[in-house]
């Protein structure tokens, strides 16, 4: 590995405050996921919400866009699903 990969996959260590409770929920996790350590439990918490942030802001960007289409771009739109429909049928599993 180079340099600059070995900077991007290290990791800061940092120290936070959590409630008792906090502790022994992230304790049980780890147990059951039979991590090796609460940070990874941490970790993948935090991964699981990053990628849950962004697959929600492109769904919105997604929306965003058919909201704009006008009634005529809406209608194209349609009749473009319906062509591929007609040439691309689904196949029969039976």
């Amino acid at each position: 590995m180079n340099r600059t990969n070995l900077k991007q996959n290290r990791k800061a260590k940092r120290s936070y405050t959590l409630s008792p409770e906090s502790i022994d929920f992230l304790e049980t996790l780890r147990k059951k996921q039979r991590a090796t350590s609460i940070s990874a439990v941490l970790e993948e918490i935090l991964q699981y919400i990053r990628r849950d942030q962004e697959r929600k802001a492109i769904e919105r960007e997604i929306a965003k866009y058919y909201d704009s289409l006008s009634d005529e771009e809406v209608k194209e739109d349609a009749q473009w699903g319906e062509f591929a429909m007609r040439e691309f049928p689904t196949q029969d599993r039976t």
